[in-house]
C-alpha cells in the first residue's frame, strides 16, 4: 500500500504525519511525505519519500510588526497556494492508493485524490477545527481574529463556512474544472468530508459529538522517543534544579519574548531553558542560569522540568501533557486558544491571557502552576494519555487499500 501524508504548515503540523509514516513503515507499506521545502533534510533524514510544496515558511515568524493581509492580498496568495498544491500534490499522489490530508490549507487534496481515483482522509489535531455546536471555530490570529465571546456556535461555523468559500471556492473549482471535476459549493466541507479523523488525545482533547460528522478518533500521533539530548543540555540539567522550558515553536514571537522569559524565571529564582524556535530567539545574557536550545526531543527533556512555557500547540500541549510537567500556554491562534482551555479545565496548568507576556505576567502564571496540587493533577493526567495513536490509525489505513 502507499499512502501519500500531505500538509502545509509548521513542524508541529508535519511532527504527527512523520509518526503515522514510521508506523506505516512498520507495517510493511510505503508512506510518501508533501510538505514545506523547509523539511527536506528531516524527512530525507528518515528515509521517507519527500516531495516539496509552496514557499519556506520559516520566515514568516520573525519577530517584528505585522499586520492581516488585505482582501487583495488574500486572495493572490490563495491562488497561489492553491496552484501550488494541485502541482505538487498531483505529482506526488501518482502511484498512491489513498492521501491523507493534515490541517486547514489542504485545500487540493481531495481534488487531487479524486483525479487520481484513489481514497481520501482528512486529518485534524484538535477537535475546535472540526464543525460541532459545542465550540465555535478556530481563531485565525493572523487576520486580526480574536476569541468569539459569543454563545451562538452555529452562526460562527456557517460564517467560517462561507469564508472559506470566499476564499478558497474561485481557486479550487478552476482547477477543478481543468481537471475534468465538477465545481463544488461547500469548500471546507469537500476538505474535511462528512467523516474526518481527529488525530487528538481523547483525555486531552475529547470530539464533543456533532450531528452531521462522524469522527473517528484514534489518539494523537507521536513520534517515538528518542532520549538522547545534546550534551551541553544534559550538563545544564544535571548541574542544578529541574528548570523551565520556555518556547514557542514555529509562530512569530513579541519583541522582548526572550527577555521577559528568562526575568521571569529569575524572578521566581528559577533557571530557564529557551528554544530558539523559528523566530530565532537569543538569550538576554550569557548567565549560568540560562540555556538555548534549537530542536530536542521534548518527550525526553519535558519530564525533567519543573514546568512548560509555550504557544499552546497541538504537539507541544499534548508532550507536555505526558510529561506529566505543568504548563503556562500563551495562545496566539487558531487551535491555541482550544489547548488553552483545555489545560485550566484539566488542572494541569494555566493560561495566559492572550496578550504579549511580561516578566510580570508570566512569573504570575509560573507561581500558580508551580504549586505541588497542579503537579499531582498533571501526573495524574499523563497516566492517561496515549501513546498508541499513530499505531492505530496505520492499521486503520490498512483497511483502506
Amino acid at each position: 500500500m502507499r499512502v501519500l501524508l500531505s500538509t502545509i504548515g509548521s513542524r508541529g503540523d508535519l511532527q504527527p504525519l512523520l509518526a503515522l509514516a514510521l508506523e506505516l513503515r512498520r507495517l510493511g507499506q510505503e508512506a510518501r511525505v508533501c510538505a514545506p521545502p523547509d523539511f527536506g533534510d528531516w524527512i530525507g533524514g528518515l528515509g521517507i519519500p519527500f516531495t516539496p510544496v509552496g514557499p519556506e515558511l520559516r520566515s514568516t515568524a520573525k519577530p517584528g510588526p505585522s499586520s492581516p493581509p488585505s482582501p487583495r492580498q488574500r486572495r493572490h496568495m490563495a491562488e497561489a497556494t492553491i496552484a501550488a498544491q494541485f502541482d505538487a500534490v498531483l505529482a506526488a499522489a501518482e502511484g498512491c492508493d489513498v492521501i491523507v490530508a493534515a490541517t486547514a490549507l489542504q485545500v487540493a487534496a481531495r481534488s487531487v485524490a479524486e483525479r487520481r481515483g484513489i481514497g481520501y482522509v482528512y486529518a485534524g489535531y484538535c477537535p475546535a477545527v472540526l464543525p460541532s455546536p459545542h465550540h465555535a471555530p478556530p481563531v485565525m490570529g493572523t487576520l486580526g481574529e480574536a476569541p468569539a465571546r459569543e454563545d451562538d456556535h452555529r452562526g460562527l461555523w456557517e460564517a467560517d463556512a462561507r469564508r472559506y468559500n470566499d476564499l478558497w471556492g474561485a481557486a479550487l473549482n478552476a482547477h477543478r474544472t481543468s481537471l475534468g471535476l465538477a465545481p463544488v459549493d461547500d469548500v471546507r466541507g469537500h476538505m474535511l468530508t462528512d467523516a474526518p479523523w481527529l488525530a487528538a488525545d481523547p483525555t486531552l482533547a475529547p470530539w464533543p459529538g456533532a450531528p452531521d460528522l462522524e469522527v473517528f478518533q484514534p489518539g494523537a500521533w507521536l513520534l517515538p522517543e528518542r532520549r538522547s539530548l545534546p550534551a551541553g543540555l544534559e550538563v545544564f540539567l544535571d548541574t542544578g534544579e529541574p528548570p523551565v522550558y520556555f518556547g514557542f515553536g514555529s509562530v512569530r514571537a513579541p519583541e522582548g519574548l526572550a527577555e521577559a522569559m528568562v526575568g521571569a524565571a529569575r524572578e521566581l529564582g528559577l533557571r530557564a531553558i529557551v528554544l530558539r524556535g523559528w523566530a530565532g530567539l537569543s538569550l538576554p545574557d550569557d548567565g549560568a542560569d540560562c540555556v538555548s536550545v534549537g530542536e530536542v526531543d521534548q518527550r525526553s527533556l519535558f519530564r525533567r522540568v519543573a514546568a512548560v512555557v509555550h504557544h499552546g500547540g497541538a504537539g507541544t500541549t499534548t508532550t507536555a501533557a505526558l510529561a506529566g510537567v505543568p504548563q503556562v500556554v500563551v495562545p496566539q491562534q487558531y487551535d491555541q486558544h482550544y489547548f488553552a482551555r483545555r489545560v485550566g479545565e484539566l488542572g494541569i496548568g494555566v493560561a495566559h491571557p492572550p496578550v504579549v507576556p511580561t516578566v510580570d505576567s508570566l512569573a504570575e502564571a509560573l507561581e500558580r502552576v508551580l504549586r505541588p496540587e497542579v503537579r499531582t493533577r498533571a501526573e495524574a493526567v499523563a497516566r492517561a494519555v496515549r501513546t498508541d495513536g499513530a499505531r492505530v490509525a496505520a492499521h486503520r489505513l490498512t483497511t483502506l487499500g
